[in-house]
């Protein structure tokens, strides 16, 4: 059995050098860790976690350094240059990745920032990538339910909100109003499904859909209060960045959880303070 190119493998050592150790790749032969990169006090017969892919001769090589995403996944990536093969993102590795011509949806500049499918070309084992990502997306039925909690990566930002990739599998939509919080394309966080559309298009949430996103962050708020004595500034006129930097919510579901206590009588609240009782 091979071990897979593009991605991460365990494999065994079994030759050491001066340079670095060999690595056991099945079908594919021995593969070299350079010394750089080999673990401190690894032996033979050991196993190492390593990172597959073809260096800059094409040859096969190992890292345990990690890239930013691997082969069957997508990621936003920058270009840091263009020639006339294509354009070579950096995907955190000292080869850069190629997004060739023809596989680019709108001609890429140096600089730009794409969301990128990762793939390996079957013809030459390079791992390259593509921008023409939609053909890739939403090729099945998508089996969420509101409030299914998923993965989720930033695209672009248009006239409503953000484009997302749920899953590695389908588009998501995540509107302005539930994105409260500085989102940044291509970050990688978790989501909510906010509602399943019947024309198939998926909206998402930042946080738990429906009132048990309430119900969630009560104890939450309550321990706060006991860690500040009893007392906070955080009222519902706080900004909601400050409210997320303590309870990663919004603004809105914190006002509704300080009502349920409110009116639960577990604490008093005026426009300066909250205070437990």
């Amino acid at each position: 059995m091979a071990a897979n190119i593009g991605r991460l493998n365990t494999l065994e050592v079994v030759k050491e050098k001066d340079f670095g150790v060999y690595l056991d790749a099945g079908d594919l032969g021995e593969i070299l860790l350079p010394k750089r990169y080999v673990p401190k006090g690894i032996e033979l017969g050991q196993k190492v976690e390593v990172f597959v892919y073809l260096d800059s001769d094409d040859k096969l090589i190992a890292t345990t350094d990690l890239p930013k995403a691997q082969v069957g996944e997508f990621a936003a990536l920058t270009s840091v240059a263009v020639n006339q093969v294509g354009a070579f993102f950096d995907w955190g590795l000292p080869k850069d990745l190629l997004v060739p011509f023809s596989q680019q949806k709108n001609r890429v500049e140096e600089g730009e920032t794409h969301l990128l499918f990762i793939y390996l070309d079957q013809f030459t084992n390079r791992i390259v990538a593509t921008t023409k990502v939609d053909a890739l997306l939403n090729r099945e039925e998508a089996p969420y339910r509101v409030g299914d909690k998923v993965s989720i990566i930033i695209g672009d930002k248009t006239n409503i909100g953000f484009k997302c990739v749920i899953d590695n599998r389908f588009w998501g939509v995540l509107f302005f109003e539930d994105a409260f919080r500085q989102l940044r394309k291509g970050e990688k966080t978790t989501g909510f499904i906010k509602q399943m559309r019947e024309d198939g298009k998926i909206d998402l949430s930042l946080q738990e859909v429906g009132y048990k996103k309430v119900r969630n962050i009560l104890d939450d708020v309550l321990d706060y209060l006991d860690s500040q004595g009893g007392e906070s500034p955080l009222t519902d006129k706080a900004s909601p960045e400050a409210i997320y930097a303590v309870f990663k919510v919004s603004k809105a579901t914190y006002k509704k959880a300080l009502g349920a206590l409110y009116k639960d009588k577990k604490i008093h609240l005026t426009k300066e303070k909250v205070t437990k009782l």
